[in-house]
């Protein structure tokens, strides 16, 4: 059965290469993790204008593995903004490189808090694209 990733365009996608294996040959679980982070941040600048920092991770689940080659496509999405804070969804899809069908394989929640210039928490401000603050 083929699975549909989230609608909209992914916030990265990459190729899964063989530096990526551990000795079975599968793409490492860190790897997939830092490329969900690196998606996350992506959304977490944008709202933050600014930047910001990942301060936890929630609910990391590994559904299936990815294959060297396989284009990995990482959606993520804003959940909810905090003072300070952001918790974002992010969602890695993977397809081989010969085939249309795509499967999820991981899925977690990333918290990201905006810093100022001497890396201390700030308020986020959550602004349409173009506005100054």
């Amino acid at each position: 059965m083929t699975e549909t990733p989230p609608p909209g365009s992914p916030a990265i996608r990459t190729i899964a290469m063989p530096a990526d294996t551990n000795p079975a040959g599968d793409i490492f679980g860190g790897w997939l993790m830092s490329q969900m982070d690196l998606a996350a941040g992506n959304i977490a600048a944008l709202t933050a204008r600014g930047r910001t920092a990942t301060v936890a991770v929630e609910a990391m689940k590994f559904h299936r593995s990815v294959k060297v080659g396989d284009e990995v496509s990482l959606f993520a999405d804003l959940m909810t903004v905090g003072r300070t804070s952001m918790k974002i969804r992010v969602e890695a899809w993977r397809r081989s490189r010969d085939s249309d069908d795509s499967e999820r394989v991981t899925e977690a929640t990333f918290t990201f808090v905006a810093l100022d210039s001497e890396g201390r928490a700030r308020p986020v401000y959550n602004q349409p694209r173009g506005k100054a603050e």
